[in-house]
């Protein structure tokens, strides 16, 4: 595996598209369900992702989710929604990598478990927030072994970038260089019938128009 820069922090966002909410049985939130993965879960562009043996406890599991990323430019609190892309460093390509029986039965009801195991946090090289013109208007691919699972755009947002980085930052310092994952888009494998979990010799594709690209094969650890 390359190696990393470990971020801060990583929040996450669950249920940010009112389709992806429905598609998992669970209602469009009135406010922001955040979460935390672990931020030694962070791989590169390349880097496989994992399927660690613990993942064979709750039988074949193991998702995709493909996402914005937003890294932090500065320490910030009690951020203003209006000056709250003046906060962002880039952007960046990110698969939320999900373990769903972790996330959902094996780990008491809370999703950090499932969201945090080594490799499960793919993502790009950072793209300046300069060279994307609006975060709310860009495309968001993700494709399976060649198959088009994810296709949608971030105007779809339940919660605009500049509303979440308002909202984290009510009552809590966001460190420099902390990634939040923005949600990700209808289309994720446990959601198909039948669903359609990562296994051994999968290659995940992710893209985002004026972001960038990742690419990630899928090993299942011995």
């Amino acid at each position: 595996m390359m190696s990393r820069h470990i971020p801060p922090a990583i929040l996450a966002i669950g249920r940010n598209y009112a389709e992806h909410a429905k598609e998992m049985g669970g209602a469009v939130p009135t406010n922001p369900i955040i979460f935390f993965k672990n931020p030694a879960s962070i791989s590169a562009d390349g880097d496989p992702i994992i399927i660690p043996a613990i993942c064979r406890e709750g039988g074949p599991q193991v998702d995709f989710e493909g996402e914005l990323a937003v890294i932090l430019a500065r320490d910030c609190r009690e951020v203003r929604e209006g000056d709250a892309l003046a906060m962002v460093e880039g952007y960046a390509v990110a698969n939320d990598v999900s373990a769903r029986w972790w996330q959902n039965q094996g780990a008491g009801g809370q999703f950090s478990r499932g969201k945090s195991f080594d490799t499960f946090c793919p993502i790009s090289k950072i793209t300046p927030a300069s060279d994307v013109k609006d975060p709310q208007a860009l495309r968001i691919q993700t494709t399976l072994s060649g198959e088009l699972m994810q296709d949608s755009s971030t105007s779809n947002m339940i919660f605009s970038v500049a509303r979440l980085i308002s909202e984290l930052s009510r009552g809590m310092t966001l460190l420099k260089g902390t990634i939040i994952l923005t949600g990700s888009p209808p289309g994720v494998g446990h959601a198909r019938k039948p669903p359609r979990y990562l296994r051994q010799g999968d290659v995940v594709e992710i893209s985002i128009s004026s972001v960038g690209s990742i690419r990630n094969p899928v090993l299942e650890e011995q």
